[in-house]
């Protein structure tokens, strides 16, 4: 009993000095409100993902270029987007375990700084070996932006939690299609290498933008450092033409952060465990769909063969098919479709909650993908696969929120950080089931896609806790036998 009552003393003290006025970080967020703090918040952290988005949709539109290049075959290709996957899994619980420790910010622009560099060296790699070594490397940091959705999901008052959050899928959507069209542009005139330096721009830019978002405040007061959050507060307030409550900011110290035991307790064992597994799913239907759409349109193997049958066969022999016009648009197109959700996001999310929500999304998501085993003609396909990619966004958007809610200050970054490194394996995978064995058994592999969406659908809808309306826990309570 001796740590619980010196908590009680140090908590006493604070009261006292406050006159009996305190407030916490949830009370201060709230009273501040939404304003101009949050909308330039949404545009720079948002923004990390469209830094994601390109380094990720890059794998997808020169796979046809490297596989002439250097005459691969599609396991080879398959495993390129496995690597970097594999690299994402490995770090992303390690950045969200320091970010606990250090600090969202710092984890956020380390990683940053990590993804552009590779990025960059990764175009002037002149074997396969190197290529796919160095893309690991860029999945290893781009494990970090995740941080951003952090500080947003921090930083936001609770009611516009589900309205606001929804729309950084934009600057998702934006960076895929904006990679779509650079791809169209740069690779049939400067080749792929250009297009990956070009890539790595936004990502510049960031960096320099960084410095106009503070350390998030609930980490600092989960710290002891209780100045530098009533600092970054201050700061929020005055941004927004606010103030902030009355009283002493409350410490919230604790000593145990990030355990991997935490996230597997008795309190959140199940949660955790779910989470997990629909993880997985979202990722492994999201890039499946991504890497089956461009074998779809390359090759047309639901219906058993392609209207450029005959140039295929003439160069089978050096790997070579490259995307022509009408792939890219199609691709631009079923992107596009991402954006379909985005405006009805915030009504669904919060007039269903969370897990019904992703229980209805995952379950659509599993009946689409059996519709793509239909034969029919292109125009069709590009309108699946439109309402398709809308609904697997869907998931991922879901599925952050409720992740980012779940959990206590103290484990969230890890909590989250677990969850993305068990996505990467679903991530791992797709590109196996989506290049591989789509080429020879089609409905095998798309069943597959649908057989998992469907049990995530179930999971999602029998999880114990639902966030809707709930405020964010500053401190995870102590189990029993602590």
């Amino acid at each position: 009993m001796e740590v619980p009552m010196k908590e009680f003393k140090e908590f006493a003290n604070r009261k006292t000095q406050a006159g009996g006025k305190t407030y916490t970080v949830e009370e201060a967020v709230e009273t501040i409100g939404f304003g101009r703090f949050h909308i330039l918040l949404l545009f720079i952290m948002g923004s990390t993902s469209i830094a994601e988005a390109m380094e990720i949709m890059l794998l997808a539109v020169i796979s046809p270029v490297i596989r002439c290049e250097w005459l691969l075959e599609e396991w080879q290709v398959a495993m390129v987007t496995t690597m970097v996957f594999l690299g994402f899994m490995a770090f992303s619980g390690v950045w969200g375990y320091l970010a606990d420790r250090y600090g969202r910010w710092m984890i956020l622009l380390i990683s940053t700084v990590w993804s552009t560099y590779y990025s960059g060296v990764t175009s002037f790699a002149h074997t396969y070996g190197w290529f796919v070594f160095l893309r690991s490397m860029v999945g290893s940091g781009v494990a970090g932006h995740s941080q951003g959705f952090i500080l947003m999901t921090e930083f936001m008052p609770s009611k516009y939690r589900g309205r606001i959050l929804p729309l950084g899928q934009i600057f998702w959507l934006t960076g895929s299609t904006i990679e779509i069209l650079l791809a169209y542009l740069i690779v049939p005139t400067l080749g792929w290498r250009w297009l990956v330096r070009i890539s790595t721009i936004p990502s510049i830019i960031l960096l320099l933008v960084f410095k106009c978002i503070p350390e998030s405040a609930r980490y600092s007061v989960s710290v002891g450092n209780t100045q530098n959050a009533k600092q970054t507060l201050s700061y929020i307030a005055k941004m927004n033409r606010s103030s902030l409550p009355q009283g002493t900011l409350i410490e919230t110290e604790t000593a145990k952060r990030g355990r991997i035991l935490d996230l597997v307790d008795s309190e959140y064992r199940r949660t955790t465990l779910q989470c997990w597994f629909i993880w997985l799913g979202t990722a492994f239907a999201y890039y499946g769909l991504v890497l089956t759409s461009s074998e779809l349109l390359e090759n047309n193997v639901v219906c058993g063969s392609s209207k450029h049958a005959n140039l295929h066969n003439s160069l089978e022999t050096c790997h070579c098919k490259m995307f022509e016009a009408a792939d890219y648009q199609t691709m631009v197109i079923s992107t596009l479709g991402e954006f379909m959700f985005v405006p009805f996001s915030p009504f669904v999310i919060e007039t269903l909650g969370r897990c019904r929500s992703l229980a209805l999304t995952m379950g659509a998501s599993g009946f689409f993908f059996l519709l793509l085993n239909i034969c029919t003609n292109r125009a069709l396909l590009t309108t699946l696969l439109f309402v398709l990619r809308a609904l697997v966004s869907a998931n991922f958007i879901i599925v952050y929120i409720y992740t980012a809610e779940v959990y206590p200050t103290n484990i969230r970054s890890f909590g989250l950080g677990s969850c993305s490194s068990m996505a990467r394996i679903g991530a791992m995978v797709a590109p196996f089931i989506a290049q591989v064995l789509l080429a020879t058994q089609p409905i095998v592999a798309l069943c597959l896609f649908s057989g998992v969406c469907l049990i995530c659908s179930v999971l999602a809808f029998t999880l114990p806790i639902e966030t809707k309306g709930r405020a964010m826990q500053e401190i995870k309570p102590p189990s029993d036998g602590e």
